[in-house]
Order: C-alpha cells, then structure tokens, then sequence
C-alpha cells in the first residue's frame, strides 16, 4: 500500500463519526431483557448478527436462555443514540455513556 493511499485512510478512519449508545438485547421466548451500553453502535450490532448467525452466546448470563429458546429468539435494539464530540475524550465519551446506562436502566426497573 502506497503512503498516500495509508495517509488517506488513516484520515478518513480519524474522520468518522462514532455512534454510541444504549442497546436492549431481548429474549422473546420469556420477554428477559439485558440493558447494556457501548462507545460503538454499528459493531456492537454486528457482533450481536455474527452471534446469531454462527449461533454462539454474547454473555454468559444470557446462556441459559439462548440454549433454551434458541439465537432466533433474541433481539437487539438500540434505545438511544450519542454521537461523540470533537471536542470530546474517549473518557468524556465514556462517561457520558455511562450516565446515560444508568438512566435507562433506572427506567427499566421501575417499569418492571
């Protein structure tokens, strides 16, 4: 790889706008929920599409319900989106993140 076409994607790589958020993985089969967090949505969703597809368990906590019902039961949604600043640090970023876990999860519990 030629240095101009390594300077153009380390550039383009720098450039990205990360996503991140927080994310519900659902068991269908008894309606269990997992609230989780993440700095990057889009991978996080890919790793949650490889598991289904190659069937292997995310977590342990959530093995005795993926080898009960199977991968097909479980979904993923994200619940809310946070873009991180230029201005921001990835422990900013983290942070951030981090509160925002709590909120939901907060909201989960007293809604359940």
């Amino acid at each position: 790889m030629d240095t101009l076409k390594r300077k153009d994607l380390k550039n383009a790589y720098k450039d990205q706008v990360i996503i991140g958020g927080i994310y519900c993985i659902q068991c269908n089969g008894n309606h269990r929920t997992w609230i989780k967090s993440t700095r990057n949505l889009a991978s996080q969703q890919n790793k949650f599409q490889f598991a289904i597809s190659i069937n292997s368990c995310l977590e342990p906590g959530m093995r005795k319900e993926w080898d009960h019902f199977g991968p097909q039961s479980f979904s993923f949604t994200v619940l809310e989106t946070l873009e991180k600043k230029e201005t921001q640090t990835e422990q900013e970023f983290a942070e951030d993140i981090s509160i925002l876990q709590e909120m939901w999860n907060e909201k989960y519990n007293h809604e359940g």
